[in-house]
């Protein structure tokens, strides 16, 4: 795998990641994980660094060139 398809696979699975976790937040899905139950805020935090994560991954993509 080249690192400019690594760049892309990674973009995509974090946009899907980010995507998840603001569903989560807006529609305030419950997640409760041994007892303990995960806070809403969470999921803010989480689409934030998805979303970063996603952007940069992006980023790489195209700074890689062809």
């Amino acid at each position: 795998m080249t690192p400019r398809n690594f760049s892309l696979t990674a973009a995509i699975i974090f946009a899907i990641i980010a995507l998840v976790q603001l569903a989560r937040a807006v529609f305030g899905w419950e997640v409760t994980i041994n007892a303990y139950a995960v806070p809403l805020w969470l999921s803010w935090v989480a689409f934030i660094v998805a979303a970063g994560l996603s952007y940069f991954g992006r980023k790489a993509y195209y700074a890689a060139g062809t």
